[in-house]
């Protein structure tokens, strides 16, 4: 085996797993995010708690999301299936990193939002269902355009 070739099946297992590694780093800040909001909101509030510290937990999905991909994309790494695994890895796992880290200030926002006016939580945290929707986009991408890579699923 090349160097050329080792580096090549190196970028096609990195492609596998970059989906839930970087799914589940978006999804720890997004929750921290979130979750400090949630804490300062604890203070103010006399009642909502559950649904504030439930709005803190929305950014964990994309670590699913990124799971779930990645059992799409595993398979034995070839040189003609590696640079596709990259691909759709680096691609799909950029878009759940942001999208989780985004969802938590939306989260964050909408907590806040929720202190001062309880009634508005409903249409406050619409923004983070928004951004869910393309961590959604991103994740049926990987899945679908995934499927298609040669190799099929290891097994």
């Amino acid at each position: 085996m090349t160097m050329d070739t080792f580096f090549i099946l190196c970028l096609g297992w990195a492609g596998i797993f970059l989906p839930t590694a970087l799914g589940a780093i978006g999804s720890i800040i997004g929750c921290a995010r979130a979750g400090q909001a949630a804490c300062g909101a604890l203070l103010d509030v006399e009642t909502g708690y559950g649904r504030l510290v439930g709005a803190s937990a929305l950014p964990s999905s994309q670590t699913i999301y990124g799971i779930v991909v990645t059992m799409q994309l595993n398979r034995v790494v070839t040189p003609e299936a590696a640079p596709g695994l990259f691909a759709i890895g680096l691609l799909v796992s950029l878009a759940l990193l942001f999208s989780a880290i985004l969802q938590g200030g939306c989260c964050a926002s909408a907590i806040n939002a929720t202190k001062t006016k309880p009634e508005v939580f409903g249409l406050a945290i619409a923004p983070a269902a928004i951004v869910e929707g393309f961590a959604v986009f991103a994740f049926i991408f990987g899945m679908i355009v995934g499927g298609g890579i040669p190799g099929g699923a290891a097994g």
